[in-house]
Formats: structure tokens, C-alpha cells, sequence
């Protein structure tokens, strides 16, 4: 893993973003791809970019070289995004909410209650509607999602308060990410809607800044959430894809043999990620209540309704109507 520094990255993303991709130039047969995250290199999400890395530079038999920058070297989420369309950067995965920044109607695949469980929501990576929405992606912001990969289920956490029903939820200070889907999904419950990026999380609940926040159970381990944080409530309300996103001149211009490699390797790597968030989640809460955690089971019929009602019409009125009924059915 590169230690490229922010402040060395943007000086070189001037030559990036000109489209000027000197191993592709200098040796047709070499790719050179920079991978963004979020996330710590203990979350499966950059392990499964590490596994990427490996397969793709053993089986190109190293043209294909991916260095990957993980725990916000780069910046916020939306740092790394804007960097992949200026092609600063060649990858990165966010949420398809925070990539709805640039496509509206992405978030709706990131909207609460939405999915019944993970089988369902990893459907929508063969669906028509996802296939229409990432035809828009690139057409609009030169953009490609490449798959579709499982995050987990979110559940709140809170740092002083027992949450039992959404009435416990009026005036709480919840952080969520910048986007518009989470904020509408706090507002239904009565929550104050408190943006933050990820990277700053810790520190604004170690302060109080926040009073609570909502994340799937591998993602708050990786962050030491649990330090800051004394309840765990199970909402599970949202069955959470991750989306990985390209930058399309950068794949355009990788040779078509190289191209099958790597998609080959990133099928691979997603299919063993989905696993082990899984087998996480299913050992995490047990570890969880060992560090001191109080696990909550909360009325999840009172969060679910007030988010029904008021999120899916939002949906069909800014992107007309059937695209929420057309994923639920799928």
C-alpha cells in the first residue's frame, strides 16, 4: 500500500485529470489504477480491494498494478468521488445514497426498509433499472459502477440513551451521512439530522457532538465505535449496498484482455467480501456485547412506518412513479 500523501496526490491530480495516464502511454501492455477508501484496512471492503490488487497483478502478470489508499488518505467521501470524475482517481466504492449526489435516483438503492434481506438487494445489480441508472452515470458524469457489493445491516447506536420505540428518537442528535436519503429517513423518525463525514465520526461522538449514529455491525467494530458508544439498538434499517465506481475514460483505455482480468478478479474478490461481512455479522454482536455494548431490541414496526410513509413518495415525486415498486418486486 502506497503512502502517497494528500498533499502529494493533489499536486499530481492536475496530470490525472487531463486524462494523461502515463504507464497506459508509456507501455501500452501497464494499468495503473489508485483505489480510494473510507474505511479501515481491517473492514472487508478494503480487504477485498487487497485481494483485487493480488489476483489482478498475478494474473496480468504485473501490467496490472493497483495501489490502493485506504482510512480517508484522500479525503471524504466526496473528495475521493469528485476525484474518480476528474480521474485523479480511478476507483473508489461509496454508498449508492452519497453517489446519488450525481445521480439522483441512485440513493433510492440505499433507501430504508426498502430490500428484505441481502439476497434481494444484491438483485438490483441485474436489474433494468440499475443498468438504466448506470447508462445515465456515465453519460452524465463519465462514471461506471462496476458491482454491487454488500455492506450490511445498519443499526443505531446510541452514546447515553436507551432507544426502545421512535418515540425516543424525538430530538436526538443523529448523525448520518451527507445525503438526502438518510436525512429524510431521521426526520421521519423525529431525529435532528447531524451530517458528518465518516472520518470525523469518532471524534464527534467521543465530544458529545452527536448523540448517536447508524452503521452495519462490521463497520462499527472497525471503528472502534463501540468505545464511544453504549447501546446498540437493532433497527436494521437499511440492508446497505456499497457501489464500485470508475472512472470511464481510465477503463476505456485499459487493454480489453487486462479489462477481463480485472473484472474477473473484482467478481471474485466481491463474491468472498459478501461472505465475510456476513460471517462478521453474525459473530459481531456477541463481540460487541463483550466490550461492553447493551444490545437493544427495539420496536422495529414503529421506526419502519413513519419512514414508509414519508420516504417512498419522496421518491416517486422528484423521479416519478414505479421505480420504488419496481425494485421492491424484484
Amino acid at each position: 500500500m502506497s503512502s502517497l500523501t494528500r498533499r502529494h496526490f493533489v499536486a499530481g491530480s492536475a496530470i490525472a485529470a487531463a486524462g494523461v495516464f502515463m504507464p497506459t502511454v508509456l507501455r501500452a501492455q501497464a494499468t495503473t489504477i489508485r483505489w480510494g477508501e473510507m474505511l479501515a484496512t481491517t473492514h472487508p471492503q478494503v480487504q477485498m480491494v487487497d485481494r483485487i490488487a493480488n489476483t489482478a497483478r498475478e494474473k496480468s502478470g504485473g501490467r496490472i498494478d493497483i495501489q490502493s489508499f485506504p482510512n480517508g488518505q484522500l479525503g471524504s467521501g466526496k473528495d475521493m468521488m469528485d476525484s474518480v470524475v476528474s480521474g485523479a482517481l480511478t476507483f473508489t466504492t461509496d454508498g449508492a445514497a452519497a453517489l446519488g449526489a450525481l445521480l439522483p435516483q441512485l440513493s433510492v438503492i440505499e433507501a430504508p426498509y426498502l430490500w428484505r434481506d441481502a439476497a434481494h438487494m444484491s438483485k438490483v445489480g441485474a436489474s433494468p433499472q440499475f443498468a438504466a441508472m448506470n447508462d445515465d452515470l456515465v453519460a452524465k458524469r463519465g462514471l461506471r459502477m462496476l458491482g454491487v457489493t454488500y455492506y450490511g445491516i445498519r443499526h443505531l447506536t446510541t452514546g447515553a440513551k436507551e432507544v426502545k420505540t421512535v418515540a425516543d428518537m424525538a430530538g436526538f442528535k443523529l448523525r448520518v451521512p451527507p445525503v438526502d436519503t438518510f436525512r429524510a429517513m431521521a426526520e421521519a423518525w423525529g431525529a435532528k439530522a447531524t451530517p458528518i463525514n465518516f472520518n470525523e465520526l469518532y471524534l464527534a461522538l467521543s465530544q458529545g457532538a452527536v448523540d448517536g449514529q447508524e452503521n452495519p455491525l462490521p463497520t462499527i467494530a472497525s471503528a472502534k465505535l463501540q468505545e464511544v458508544q453504549k447501546y446498540l439498538v437493532l433497527t436494521g434499517h437499511i440492508i446497505t449496498p456499497r457501489l464500485i465506481i470508475a472512472n470511464e475514460a481510465a477503463l476505456q483505455a485499459i487493454d480489453p484482455a487486462d479489462r477481463a482480468i480485472l473484472d474477473e478478479a473484482i467478481a471474485e474478490a466481491i463474491t468472498w467480501q459478501d461472505a465475510e461481512l456476513a460471517r462478521q455479522e453474525a459473530e459481531l454482536l456477541g463481540t460487541l456485547k463483550g466490550a461492553g455494548m447493551t444490545v437493544i431490541e427495539p420496536d422495529v414496526e414503529s421506526f419502519r412506518k413513519p419512514v414508509l410513509e414519508k420516504v417512498p413518495p419522496l421518491f416517486e415525486e422528484k423521479w416519478g412513479k414505479g421505480t420504488w415498486d419496481a425494485l421492491a418486486a424484484l
